[in-house]
């Protein structure tokens, strides 16, 4: 079988890879019954979801920085031990210390490690789809919470929320390093046979050289990619961290009827990234962006108008969201490896990641202090993440602009 035929294969097991470690997003079905069994606060609770979210970026940089020396299959070996392993752990917890530790540093240390190195691979595999690919395998990560949730919560129910740690860890070690005997590592500078780069342009983004993590960072394109990308997450974080209260409290459905509305955030991000991606394939990442900005501040001032438009408009306007932010998630992979090179993109997109990390900070840190000091009411924090997204509008214009001085500037 030709590498061209392969490369489908490493992707297939990348996206099974993903997938084990996308559950680290269903974290809320654990969280109440962790509470209801220690009795911890909600706030002290959290904070292991929050400590896993903060450290995934650092170790997706350190992974890749190993991946793009030695090749990503033992790098994701390594990093399903820790996960399964910090998974597995978390069902001896006693104390909240233990599960910071595990299920916060050590799972979410394996995580950042397996998502960089099966983005960063998979998008040196297909420079002919770069966007479609990296939505793909980004939307094994998506689609975890949908499907594992709905399993975790059934073993929760019949053995309890610590046996389900213990079960899934084991789970997820069997098929994360059995997944990762799949994966090889990509020729450097691979192209498949019969197909050619696209010239460079200001549309497609593709600068045609490989750039350190230090030529990046010197790169005032980084900077301006960075606040673009932390845009798109606080918007989407700030709706995926927040949907069940505010569909409870402010839109006054039950209980159910808002675990359908997350169920339905999560799928419309799955197939954003998906979507997005190929759509940044045909039509260019610089003009796909703008396009997800401007429907992304749209559904953030539908959101102020959830009250009286009753549970219609949440659902819709909450997966018009999450549809727009996997586009972000989905074409971004591919924009970094488009401005920087694909060589180094385990290192780059490690670093370019952390602007994820800040927008899930901002986003629900904002939306919980508004809500707080407006007697529940989140209409403001709409509103700026609405704001917001038309600035990006602006700032894709002025880094499309950037690229075309210096592609004139080349010819």
């Amino acid at each position: 079988m030709d590498l061209k035929k392969k490369r489908w294969f490493v992707l297939g097991a990348s996206l099974l890879i993903n997938l084990c470690i996308g559950s680290g997003y269903a974290w809320s079905v654990y969280a109440g019954p962790l509470i209801k069994t220690f009795g911890w606060t909600a706030a002290a609770t959290a904070m292991t979801f929050t400590i896993s979210n903060a450290i995934s970026p650092v170790c997706m940089i350190t992974g890749g920085k190993i991946q793009d020396k030695f090749g990503p299959k033992w790098v994701i070996f390594a990093g399903g031990i820790l996960f399964g392993g910090g998974i597995f752990l978390s069902g001896l917890t006693k104390s909240l210390p233990w599960i910071y530790v595990s299920y916060g540093i050590v799972a979410g240390f394996g995580m950042g490690m397996v998502y960089g190195c099966t983005i960063a691979n998979t998008v040196k595999f297909f420079p002919d789809k770069r966007g479609l690919v990296a939505g793909l395998a980004t939307a094994g990560y998506g689609f975890g919470p949908v499907l594992l949730a709905p399993i975790s919560q059934g073993l929760i129910s019949s053995y309890g929320v610590l046996f389900t740690f213990r079960a899934l860890g084991i789970a997820y070690l069997i098929v994360i390093l059995v997944g990762s005997q799949f994966i090889m590592k990509a020729p450097a500078g691979y192209k498949p046979e019969g197909w050619e780069p696209p010239a460079i342009t200001s549309t497609s983004a593709v600068t045609g050289s490989d750039k350190t993590w230090s030529q990046m960072l010197s790169d005032s394109k980084f900077y301006l990619l960075f606040i673009m990308l932390t845009i798109g997450a606080t918007s989407g974080l700030m709706i995926i961290s927040q949907a069940s209260p505010i569909a409870q409290e402010v839109v006054k459905v039950s209980a159910e009827e808002a675990a359908f509305a997350v169920s339905m955030v999560a799928i419309a991000n799955m197939a954003g990234r998906i979507a997005w991606g190929a759509i940044s394939d045909k039509i260019g990442r610089y003009n796909t962006l703008p396009i997800i900005y401007v429907l992304l501040a749209a559904a953030m001032f539908l959101l102020t108008n959830v009250t009286s438009g009753g549970f219609v408009l949440f659902l819709a306007a909450t997966m018009m969201v999450g549809f727009c932010f996997g586009g972000f998630m989905g074409v971004f992979p591919a924009l970094t490896a488009d401005c920087f090179g694909a060589k180094n993109n385990g290192v780059n997109y490690g670093i370019m990641f952390s602007g994820f990390a800040l927008g899930g900070f901002i986003g629900p840190v904002m939306a919980a202090t508004i809500k707080s000091s407006n007697n529940g009411d989140y209409t403001r924090a709409f509103i700026i993440a609405a704001i917001m997204s038309l600035c990006g509008i602006a700032i894709t214009y002025a880094i499309k602009k950037m690229s075309r001085k210096s592609i004139e500037s080349l010819s």
